[in-house]
């Protein structure tokens, strides 16, 4: 008798699975990985295997049977992982195995099946019948002449000559047609911004890189299998990545490339498309579940050998994996928002030893903790043998108000940039067109409703907008509780930037690339795409315009109110704050024409900003390192937050007061337990958080989902959620 271990996907934290079920003989051949449909009670739920076994024990009459298998399931190795993330991220196993199913398949039942195109061939009795006597009716006779031309899809068949899948039947029922299902690929139609399927010549340093990279997937001895790419912006860091593809598909393994966010690297994906062709495939959320589908199936059955997308793309089912890319490393979207709050380069790591392959972080500005666990490599030049652009910092304390968000000298340089027809990027890292609205003779403030937010003025919709909930109303034109009509918008967003840029810049066209312009399906490559087209243009945007983008004629960017992040209470602030404008930095002066870069500022002396000026990332990391030592922060220690929600302010108060007591008791020595905390609230629910910093980052994490598990069966936790975010960032 065999027995499937199957872990139901259920999101209960007080459901502890997995549980047995009897395999019958029609179901024999499956294995860990299957997704199958179990009872379970009196419900009929999604469940996985996670292991086979020749005994229980319970009785075999007292074990229920699956009750089908779908389609398709998930490797062995990407269950392994699933569970991996489940207890390294204090979350629940049934949300960690979700991330390594196929898409489409959830705990509500969806499912998304291959989709299936019915192909005709003209038989060698259709071609007697046509130069015979045989009767054939007007639309039979047309299906045959237009397959002599060769196979015909059904519905190419109908659109030709009208016919309908009776007409095909009954050919077919003659012997006069054959016809078979052949699976279809649905594509996503992305514009290529930047495609070339060129394979330039390599400077030493890019040379070396790949080098020690074919090494490693060779096996020699000494080489390394973790590797830190350190590479200014503009250092040829895609093209090595690109060379590292070919040499791990030339040995017959796969390979995986994480980009930060895959809308906003279009110019990466239209290379690794241009150059690897069918072997390429790319997973992300903008695509639909059916291109998802069809993608996750031609990287599970071998057709293509390398995938590219964001964090999710580490649980692609790539096979033979040699090779792990984390493009952009710094980047803080790799860490996943809501539960399991994994991180994908952590996960990256992981799946890379655990199938012996090869990982390699690249980036300008490395974090702290990376700078200091992998061994490096430098790309110290751009390939094209320019210098970094020189950096301006215009200390706004000594501008005058008048001129508004826009230095005297930003004027200027933008002038210029129009007068030669070259190109220019502008961020301001707050989007909208201001983000307080105020009444000047009654001081009423626009609060969001169900956040403890202001609203956002968005002038282009004429609406006021919560960026937490999406709450919006109309933009008033007087004061509701005053009728005052002297309301005031402060402060600046990219709405505003752009209305500014394209009434002083007219006629260059002025591009806003935000989370609003960027919503729409394929937005984001779209407007990176008309902006590289455009012989003379501005592009205005939050991060978004820093991030990875290569149009060589860009001769200046520019980042307003710079030091905007080093106002968070945020021990990473200075980090974050450095690696923005040093990424920005590196958008400007990619070709012959040179570029600058202005940094406009309240803190020109800050370090994190002085050495971005400065493209010195090994200075600013020293001393960071050094300011994190001294602070006992990451990487010397280990930080888990823990977050409490609930509408009701008592029932969440009084969790948080017994998760407390509880955390007290079960915490490791030397760990630091702040809270809980009170934080702003959102969508109508109260928050609460804590704060942990150990020494001792395992047991901490035993603890923590020890603590909180119990607490879920007591039911303490009823009417309350709660995340752990583990290694929060």
């Amino acid at each position: 008798m065999s027995i499937a271990k199957v872990e139901p996907l259920t999101n209960a934290r007080a459901l502890h699975g997995p549980f047995d079920y009897r395999l019958p003989e029609a179901m024999a051949g499956l294995e860990v990985g299957s997704v199958v449909r179990v009872p379970f009670g009196r419900q009929r739920i999604l469940g996985v295997v996670v292991g086979l076994a020749e005994s229980s024990e319970l009785p075999p009459e007292r074990l229920a049977e699956p009750i089908e298998a779908l389609e398709a399931g998930a490797p062995p190795e990407l269950v392994r992982l699933g569970l991996w993330i489940a207890r390294e991220y204090c979350s629940t196993a049934s949300r960690g195995l979700q991330l390594a199913l196929p898409p489409g398949t959830g705990a509500a039942g969806q499912r998304v099946r291959s989709r299936l195109e019915l192909r005709a061939e003209i038989a060698a009795a259709g071609e007697k019948a046509l130069s015979g006597g045989e009767r054939l009716g007007v639309k039979q006779r047309a299906v045959l002449e237009a397959l002599r031309a060769g196979e015909m899809s059904a519905a190419d068949l109908a659109s030709a000559v009208g016919a309908d899948r009776a007409v095909l039947r009954r050919l077919e029922e003659r012997g006069l047609i054959a016809t078979r299902s052949s699976r279809m690929r649905r594509r996503s139609a992305q514009p290529d911004v930047g495609a070339t399927g060129g394979c330039p010549e390599l400077l030493p340093e890019q040379v070396t890189a790949v080098e020690g990279v074919v090494a490693a997937l060779d096996g020699e001895v000494g080489a390394q299998r973790e590797e830190l790419r350190h590479g200014v912006t503009g250092s040829g860091k895609t093209e090595v990545d690109l060379a590292a593809d070919e040499a791990a598909l030339a040995r017959g393994r796969g390979a995986i490339v994480l980009v930060p966010e895959i809308g906003l690297a279009p110019q990466a994906v239209a290379r690794f498309r241009a150059r690897l062709g069918d072997r390429f495939a790319v997973l992300h959320s903008a695509l639909s579940d059916g291109e998802r589908y069809d993608e996750w199936r031609r990287l599970r059955s071998g057709e293509a050998s390398v995938c590219v997308g964001p964090r999710s793309a580490v649980f692609a089912p790539v096979g033979d994996l040699g090779l792990v890319v984390i493009d952009e490393e710094h980047d803080a979207s790799y860490k996943q928002e809501g539960d399991p709050c994994y991180d994908a380069r952590a996960v990256a790591r992981k799946r890379a030893a655990d199938c012996g392959a090869v990982l390699v972080a690249g980036t300008a500005t490395p974090r702290p903790e990376t700078w200091l666990e992998l061994p490096r490599l430098e790309l110290p030049r751009r390939v094209d043998g320019r210098v970094m652009p020189p950096v301006r910092v215009l200390d706004m304390r000594e501008a005058d108000p008048r001129s508004g968000p826009l230095h005297p000298d930003t004027w200027e340089a933008l002038g210029a940039v129009r007068e030669a027809g070259a190109k220019a990027i502008v961020m301001v890292n707050r989007r909208g067109f201001a983000p307080w609205l105020t009444c000047r003779s009654c001081g009423r403030h626009w609060d969001c409703p169900n956040c403890d937010v202001s609203l956002i003025v968005h002038r282009h919709s004429g609406r006021l907008v919560c960026h937490h909930c999406a709450h919006t109303e109309p933009l008033p034109r007087a004061c509701a509780d005053c009728d005052s009509t002297t309301l005031s918008q402060a402060g600046v967003g990219t709405e505003q930037i752009e209305a500014l840029l394209a009434e002083r810049l007219a006629p260059i066209p002025v591009f806003r690339l935000d989370a609003d312009t960027a919503a729409g399906r394929g937005a984001h490559a779209r407007i990176l795409a008309a902006f590289g087209e455009a012989e003379s243009a501005v592009l205005v945007g939050t991060q978004m315009v820093a991030k990875g983008h290569d149009f060589p004629e860009v001769t200046l960017s520019a980042i307003l109110d710079a030091d905007a992040t080093l106002r968070f209470p945020d021990f990473r602030a200075a980090e974050r704050t450095f690696a923005m404008v040093a990424q920005l930095a590196g958008r400007s002066g990619r070709g012959p024409a040179g570029g600058e870069v202005i940094v406009q500022t309240l803190a020109p002396t800050a370090p994190s900003i002085v050495h971005a000026a400065g493209h010195d990332a090994t200075t600013f990391l020293a001393e960071e390192v050094e300011r994190r030592r001294a602070l006992r922060y990451p990487p010397f220690s280990h930080l888990t937050r823990i977050v409490l929600k609930a509408e009701v302010e008592g029932r969440l108060d009084r969790a948080a007061a017994e998760l407390a007591d509880a955390l007290s008791d079960s915490l490791p020595g030397e760990t630091d337990l702040l809270g809980p905390a009170p934080m702003f609230r959102v969508r109508n629910r109260h928050r609460r958080r804590f704060l942990l910093k150990a020494a001792d980052r395992e047991a901490t994490i035993a603890a923590v989902r020890d603590t909180v598990e119990n607490l879920a069966a007591d039911r303490v936790l009823r009417d309350v959620a709660i995340s752990v975010d583990v290694d929060p960032q």
